[in-house]
C-alpha cells in the first residue's frame, strides 16, 4: 500500500511538472523522470527545448557560409567578363529606400538591444536571490545538525562517566553518526550546488551582456559604413553581423530552456508544499534523510520526560522525610504518547534542568575527605561534577530541540521554498521569456539588416555605384520616352 501511495505522489509529480520532453541523449525517446537536476537525461531534455534557437542559428550560419562561397565564386568569374550592362529606367539613387530602412531596424535593434539587457539583468538577480536564499537554508539546517550533534556528544559522554546502561549509549551514538552524516551531505550538496550555479548564472549573464553590446555597436557601425558608403568596412561589418546574429539565434534558444526550466522548478517547489519527503528537490534538501532522527528524537524526549519524573519523586520523597525544601524540576514534555515539547506550561515554582545543579549547590559537600560529608550535606563534589555535566548537556538538547524538532518537521526548507516560490518564481519566469522575446525581436531585426544591407552592396557593386568607382552615364530623356536604352560600357 505504501508503495502504491509513493509511485501515485510521483507520478502526481511528474505528470503536474510537464517535464515530460523529448530527449536527445536517449535516442529522441520521451524523459519521464520529473525534475531532477542530478539527472543528465533531465539537462538534455529541457536544453532540447530551445531547439528552434538552435537550428535556425545553425541555419542561417550554413547560408551565410554557402552564399559567402557562391558570391566568391561569381566574383572570381566576373573579373574576367565585361559585358554591357543595362541600367535600370530609374535612377538608382532616387529608388533607393534602403538608408531610411536600414536606421528603421538600426533603431529597433536599439529598443530590441535594451529589453534585452535589462531582461537578462533581472533575470540573474531573481535567480541569484532565490539560488542564496535555498543554499543559506541549507547551511542553517547542517549547522543546526552540528549543534544537535555536539549536544547529543556530549550528552553521551556524560552518560558513559554516570554508568548508564550500554544500550542508550549505543543508539546516542548511532544517532550522531547518522545526523553527522545527514549534515555533512547537505553542506557538500550546498556548496557543490551552489559553485556550479553561480558559474552558470554568471557565464549566461557575461556572455549575453557582452555579446549583446557587442552586437549594439557592430550594428549601429554597419548602419553607419552604408550611410557614408564606406565599403570595405560594410563587408567586414555584414561578415561580424551575421556572425553576431547566429549567436543571437543561439542565445535565444538558451533563454528559452531557462524559462522552461525556471517553470520546472517553481513547479517542483510547489510539489514540495505537499510532501517535502517524497520530492525531487530531495538532491539539494534531503528532508528524507532526516526522517530516521525523527524516532530518536521521540525516544530522547521520553527518556527526558522519565527522567525528570523520577527527579520530582525523589525530590518529593525527601521533602517528605526531612526538611529539605528543593523546588521540583521543570517537566517539558507532555505526557506520552506525543511528547510535545512545551517549556512555557511549566509552573511558576519549578526550575530548568539546567538549573539544578544551582539548586544542589548549597547540599554539596565542598571538601569531601574519603568520600565522607557531614550530615549537613547530602551529595559530595564528584556526585556534584557529575550531575551539574549531566544536566548541561541534558539542557544543551533541550536549547536546540526547537531548531531540530522545526527541521526533522522539514519547516525550515519548507519556509524557505515557500519564499522562492511566493517572491521569485513569476518575476524569474517573466524576465526569462522578457529576454527570450527581445532576443527573437532583434535576431529577426538582425536577418532584416543583414539581407538588406547584402542586396545594397550586391546591387552596388554590380551597378558601380560603390565608393570609388564610377557611375552610369544615363540617356537623354527622350531617348528613355521612346523606349530606347543606350548602351554602357564598362
Amino acid at each position: 500500500m505504501f508503495t502504491l501511495d509513493a509511485d501515485n505522489v510521483s507520478d502526481t509529480i511528474r505528470q503536474s511538472d510537464n517535464t515530460i520532453r523529448v530527449d536527445p541523449l536517449d535516442h529522441f525517446e520521451k524523459y519521464r523522470g520529473g525534475f531532477n537536476i542530478t539527472n543528465k537525461h533531465y539537462w538534455s531534455s529541457v536544453i532540447f527545448t530551445g531547439v528552434y534557437g538552435y537550428a535556425i542559428g545553425v541555419l542561417f550560419l550554413l547560408c551565410g557560409i554557402v552564399y559567402g562561397s557562391i558570391l566568391a565564386i561569381t566574383l572570381v568569374c566576373q573579373r574576367n567578363d565585361r559585358r554591357v550592362k543595362k541600367v535600370f529606367p530609374c535612377n538608382y539613387k532616387s529608388c533607393d529606400l534602403s538608408i531610411p530602412l536600414a536606421i528603421l531596424l538600426t533603431t529597433f535593434a536599439i529598443v530590441a538591444t535594451g529589453l534585452v539587457l535589462a531582461g537578462s539583468a533581472r533575470f540573474h538577480s531573481e535567480a541569484k536571490t532565490a539560488v542564496n536564499i535555498i543554499i543559506k537554508t541549507a547551511n542553517e539546517a547542517s549547522e543546526t545538525i552540528q549543534n544537535t550533534t555536539g549536544a547529543l556528544k556530549g550528552m553521551e559522554s556524560n552518560l558513559m562517566e554516570a554508568n548508564v546502561t550500554a544500550e542508550t549509549s549505543v543508539n546516542l551514538d548511532s544517532t550522531t553518526e547518522k545526523l553527522d552524516d545527514a549534515s555533512a551531505n547537505i553542506e557538500k550538496q550546498a556548496r557543490k550546488n551552489r559553485r556550479l550555479i553561480n558559474k552558470g548564472l554568471k557565464l549566461v549573464f557575461v556572455a549575453t551582456t557582452v555579446i549583446i553590446s557587442m552586437n549594439l555597436v557592430a550594428v549601429i557601425a554597419l548602419t553607419v559604413s552604408g550611410v557614408l558608403r564606406l565599403r570595405r568596412a560594410l563587408y567586414m561589418l555584414v561578415i561580424l553581423c551575421w556572425l553576431m546574429t547566429v549567436v543571437c539565434w543561439l542565445l535565444f534558444g538558451v533563454f528559452f530552456f531557462l524559462e522552461k526550466f525556471s517553470g520546472d522548478a517553481c513547479t517542483a517547489l510547489d510539489n514540495f508544499q505537499e510532501n517535502p519527503y517524497n520530492n525531487s528537490l530531495s538532491s539539494l534538501l534531503p528532508c528524507d534523510e532526516l526522517l530516521s532522527a525523527k524516532s530518536v528524537l521521540s525516544d530522547v524526549s521520553a527518556g527526558i520526560y522519565d527522567l525528570v519524573n523520577k527527579v520530582n519523586a525523589n525530590i518529593s520523597a525527601m521533602q517528605a522525610t526531612s526538611d529539605v525544601n528543593l523546588a521540583h524540576v521543570c517537566n517539558p514534555f507532555s505526557a506520552p504518547p506525543k511528547y510535545l515539547y512545551q517549556p512555557e506550561n511549566c509552573p511558576a515554582n519549578t526550575i530548568r534542568i539546567g538549573d539544578i545543579p544551582k539548586a544542589l549547590k548549597p547540599f554539596t559537600c565542598p571538601n569531601a575527605i574519603d568520600g565522607s560529608c557531614d550530615s549537613l550535606y547530602y551529595i559530595t563534589g564528584s556526585q556534584y561534577t557529575r550531575v551539574e555535566a549531566y544536566t548541561n548537556s541534558i539542557q544543551d538538547v533541550l536549547n536546540v530541540y526547537p531548531s531540530v524538532e522545526h527541521l526533522l518537521e522539514c519547516q525550515l526548507v519548507t519556509e524557505a521554498f515557500s519564499q522562492v516560490l511566493v517572491n521569485h518564481c513569476k518575476p524569474l519566469k517573466k524576465y526569462a521569456e522578457m529576454v527570450w522575446l527581445g532576443m527573437l525581436f532583434l535576431a529577426v531585426i538582425m536577418v532584416l539588416l543583414i539581407v538588406l544591407w547584402t542586396v545594397k552592396t550586391r546591387h552596388e557593386h554590380r551597378y558601380n555605384l560603390s565608393d570609388g568607382s564610377v557611375e552610369p552615364h544615363f540617356a537623354p530623356t527622350k531617348a528613355l520616352e521612346s523606349g530606347t536604352v543606350k548602351e554602357i560600357e564598362i
